[in-house]
């Protein structure tokens, strides 16, 4: 009789068994590159982290209050905001939001500064 000697006969049927337990699971084959049954049954991927965009969404703010405090002046900018904070509800909110900080003058500063280098 044959023995299993042949070490590419004992590579063949370790395969065909890898095969085989792989299609119990319910996977088949897949081409490289395909989605298939494989891509949904595998873990979730990590969540990204929230640090980019916060710090985006801070950049726009000042940016935004900057602008508007260079555009309308600082003693416009501050009369509305004290009017925001004389008001009810959502417009104390607004007002304590849109105070003049330490950020948004330097904001200011900086994009008078690059209005009267583009002149």
């Amino acid at each position: 009789m044959f023995a299993m000697s042949d070490p590419n006969l004992v590579d063949f049927y370790g395969r065909v068994a890898r095969i085989e337990k792989a299609r119990k699971h319910g996977y088949g084959h897949e081409a490289a590159g395909t989605l298939g049954r494989s891509s949904y049954s595998q873990a979730p991927r990590r969540r990204r982290s929230l640090v980019g965009p916060v710090l985006f969404l801070m950049i726009c703010v000042f940016g935004l209050k900057g602008a508007i405090y260079e555009s309308i002046g600082a003693e416009s900018y501050n009369d509305r905001v004290s009017r925001l904070m004389t008001g009810e509800g959502f417009d104390r909110v607004g007002g304590w939001l849109m105070q003049a900080d330490p950020v948004t003058q330097m904001v200011a500063k900086q994009i008078l500064a690059a209005k009267q280098h583009f002149k």
